[in-house]
């Protein structure tokens, strides 16, 4: 693989990860928690370590594979920094609410209910487009969307019995984590 694939890669994941380290965090501890998320967040970093498999180092990168994969890292960023900058201080690791928590549907959350999540979709395609091999990739990504789903329906839970009808009707007009699609 190319040099510039290498920058490509860091680049990418450091603009990514920048948000989350820069938030800005409640100190106080969440009103309600559901740690269940977290075998979400498992799958997830099982997925990525699937990514990673394989002989990339040696392989030959076709500009398309990178061109796919620039755009994908590229949407990436975009969603982590929207996302976590119209959350604020809300942005939490686990799923959960805080006493004073609000229901988020301005930027990044007037086209996915889970730009964070659609961030971490889009940077799993930026790094397999660039480095896994084919009959790993496929199964990551599966393995990445059931992890998702997880987080997701538990973080819609909780929502929902916060918001009631107010998160329904967002729920039923926003879609999870993959814009423009029912």
């Amino acid at each position: 693989m190319p040099p510039y694939a290498y920058a490509t890669l860091a680049a990418g994941c450091l603009i990514w990860v920048a948000p989350f380290l820069l938030a800005r965090r409640k100190s106080e501890a969440p009103s309600k928690v559901d740690r269940r998320a977290r075998w979400g967040m498992a799958l997830q970093g099982i997925a990525y370590a699937l990514l990673w498999q394989g002989h990339f180092w040696d392989a030959v990168l076709p500009m398309w594979r990178f061109a796919l994969s620039v755009i994908f890292l590229a949407a990436a960023a975009a969603f982590s920094w929207t996302g976590t900058q119209a959350l604020g201080p809300q942005w939490r690791f686990d799923a959960s609410l805080s006493a004073d928590h609000r229901l988020v549907t301005t930027g990044a959350y007037r086209f996915v209910r889970h730009p964070i999540y659609c961030s971490m979709l889009c940077l799993g395609l930026g790094f397999g487009f660039m480095v896994t091999p084919w009959p790993l990739f496929p199964l990551s990504m599966v393995v990445l969307i059931a992890g998702t789903e997880i987080r997701v329906r538990i973080e819609d839970k909780l929502l929902a019995s916060r918001f009631g009808e107010s998160f329904r009707q967002y729920q039923q007009s926003v879609p999870a984590y993959i814009p423009f699609t029912r």
